[in-house]
């Protein structure tokens, strides 16, 4: 990995010169940049192949023209794109967008049940699908999908598949079919370039370039509409963050329908620099990593957590003498980076005095342990980087909480790491931190563009809009040109979230430090966000567990970890009477809960309600669960509405909870 050392460029904070929407962003690189690769990806033999934003410029308009001329898509269309992160996603979104309709994304992980809905509430009247699977999670119910009137393949199916769809009514086209349609019909009639760069034209910043839908298994429908001046703003500062040279290659692997991997696409655009499509899993990364020697790349918490896993694994299996050396080093790498930090000031502070005590704790050890980490550097850590590719200058983290732990792994071997934090409906980044300012702790300093303030509240609510000085925790809130133009066709969710004066709370509590960075304590809101950066709604997964007529209640859990586990309260009763019909001892009930039936019994309650064939995806499983002897009472766990008060049950079961996502 190189180390980002690069000297900050004298560069204003905001880039004005960007256009006002998303294709012309594109048009003015494939201008400006012609010939650096813009896009690479894998061809049949394994081999990375490289477009060109020329190239891609030409793709977007070929398939823009057959969308307009031949399909007859038009402004305002609402266009479905169900797809991993791939070549064609981008130029689908591009194409889309360049005729004034928006796309609405979805990933392959989908449940027929999301993608039916999603299509349906948002009133698609075609889509682009990945391949024949994807296809036919919509034709399962068809009838819950009537606007659908026109499906694209990525992927080619057999004669007889596209038969069989368009005997149900929709027309089945294939895309690089599409492609060399719009190729001819620009060559026939060179006007039809001139007619879609005009299309281009008329999009206004303000325009819906996307609808993303945040809620797939609650019932509510939450279709975030982000407009393409939400994207461009942030686009407009981005630079203040990281270095990025023309052409410089970032390895992309998470899935590009997620708010936050979409937008570093367009990071990558306005940078003028490459995407190299790779895969999620560590072989297919580790082997990318070689190919394509990758400067950049963005990520989840659980991939770095995997990567620091694997790399222990693979060194353990190298014998006890050498992996005993490398944990040595790993140890004094962590506890160098820690002192580190503190001397050069790399660490929050919620005064200006901090530094200075934070210079003293830190002086004496990073003394000490300066030579066994310079030792370390040629005997561990410059080896593991290398198997990076050798390019690496950072990667960024977002989508869930870093951990401590991992975060100071990838520290000790001298990898940068910078996390930023986000919502969705703030298309996504709020802030993130630098190269330059990296500090550990933080999810970095809010972006120029925006405003942030925490604002006291009490169990959830807002109690006054005041700003807390630094140092207090409270609601975070963030108002800007990034704020979402709202959810479709839901005024009274929007108003939920967002006030008169365009503040929108974000659900998160947390601290403004002295600098102005964000440090998260906690989420006042449901939503459980996995350390694989999945999205989990809780309230539906308790209403159905609770469906069982041994469930009193039921807490879903898992916020920043692997998997979801729940606390159950089952009804004292009905456990009894059941231990009583198989034979079981009852004696002390505590000890009732904890024999192998009883517990074998709630697995069973509980995953013949949560799978996937009832609409829940595999993230959405409860992996371990832990039944509690008491109810809950109003005042400590339940609210007078008799409402879960969740950070209430978190700091009461503490103990519990953290047995529960014990790696033991």
């Amino acid at each position: 990995m190189r180390r980002p050392s690069v000297k900050r460029k004298n560069l204003p904070v905001f880039d004005n010169t960007l256009p006002k929407n998303l294709p012309l962003l594109f048009q003015s690189r494939a201008k400006i940049c012609a010939n650096i690769p813009s896009q690479s990806e894998k061809n049949s033999q394994g081999d990375f192949i490289s477009y060109t934003y020329r190239q891609v410029y030409k793709s977007i308009l070929e398939l823009s023209v057959v969308l307009k001329e031949t399909i007859g898509v038009v402004r305002g269309d609402k266009i479905a794109l169900i797809s991993d992160n791939r070549r064609e996603w981008l130029i689908t979104d591009m194409a889309v967008m360049s005729l004034g309709a928006a796309d609405v994304p979805r990933g392959c992980d989908s449940t027929g049940k999301e993608i039916r809905f999603i299509i349906s509430f948002a009133q698609c009247t075609g889509g682009f699908f990945e391949n024949k699977k994807q296809l036919l999670k919509v034709l399962e119910v068809q009838e819950e999908v009537p606007s659908l009137r026109w499906a694209v393949l990525f992927d080619n199916p057999e004669d007889e598949f596209i038969a069989f769809v368009e005997e149900k009514g929709i027309k089945v086209y294939l895309f690089d079919r599409l492609l060399v349609q719009g190729k001819t019909k620009i060559e026939a009639d060179p006007h039809l370039k001139a007619v879609i760069e005009n299309e281009m034209q008329m999009t206004d910043g303000d325009e819906i370039a996307t609808y993303i839908f945040t809620s797939g298994t609650t019932g509510v429908p939450k279709g975030v509409m982000l407009s393409h001046r939400n994207f461009i703003t942030q686009l407009e500062v981005f630079h203040n963050l990281i270095p990025v040279e023309e052409g410089d290659v970032w390895l992309s692997v998470l899935p590009v329908w997620h708010s936050f991997e979409r937008a570093v696409t367009y990071v990558i655009i306005a940078l003028k620099s490459c995407i190299a499509y790779s895969k999620p899993v560590a072989s297919v990364m580790l082997s990318d990593f070689g190919k394509v020697h990758p400067k950049w790349m963005c990520g989840v918490p659980r991939l770095w957590e995997s990567l620091a896993v694997g790399i222990n694994r693979s060194v353990k299996k190298k014998g006890a003498l050498k992996y005993g050396v490398f944990r040595f080093f790993i140890d004094v790498g962590k506890k160098y980076s820690w002192a580190k930090d503190h001397v050069t000031g790399k660490v929050c502070r919620y005064s200006k005095a901090d530094s200075f005590f934070y210079f003293l704790y830190g002086i004496l050890p990073f003394i000490f342990l300066f030579p066994f980490s310079a030792i370390g550097e040629r005997v561990v850590y410059r080896k593991i980087r290398e198997k990076f590719g050798g390019s690496f200058q950072a990667v960024l983290s977002g989508g869930g909480s870093l951990q401590k732990e991992t975060e100071y792994f990838f520290k000790a071997i001298r990898f940068t790491l910078l996390e930023g934090y986000g919502l969705t409906e703030t298309a996504p980044i709020l802030s993130m931190r630098s190269v330059w300012e990296n500090r550990p702790g933080c999810v970095g300093k809010v972006l120029p563009c925006v405003e942030v303030k925490v604002v006291k509240e009490k169990n959830g609510k807002i109690i006054s809009k005041a700003p807390l000085p630094p140092g207090k925790r409270g609601m975070i809130l963030a108002r800007g040109d990034q704020v979402m133009r709202g959810y479709y066709n839901r005024p009274d969710l929007t108003r939920e979230i967002i006030d008169d004066d365009g503040w929108i709370n974000t659900g998160d509590l947390g601290i403004l430090t002295y600098d102005n960075e964000i440090k998260i304590t906690g989420r006042a809101k449901d939503t459980i966000v996995l350390l694989g950066g999945e999205n989990v709604e809780p309230v539906l997964i308790e209403k159905t567990i609770k469906e069982s007529s041994f469930v009193e209640t039921a807490v879903v859990l898992g916020q920043d970890k692997k998997y979801l586990a729940a606390l159950i309260v089952p009804y004292a009763d009905a456990v009894e009477n059941y231990a009583r019909e198989n034979g079981i001892t009852i004696g002390d009930y505590d000890a009732l809960l904890e024999t192998p039936e009883i517990i074998s019994l709630f697995r069973e309650e509980i995953d013949s309600r949560i799978n996937t064939a009832g609409g829940f995806r595999t993230c959405e499983r409860i992996y371990k669960f832990l039944l509690l002897s008491r109810s809950f009472t109003i005042g400590e766990e339940l609210s007078a509405k008799q409402e879960l008060v969740r950070y209430k049950i978190n700091q009461k079961y503490k103990k519990e909870i953290e047995g529960l996502f014990s790696e033991k």
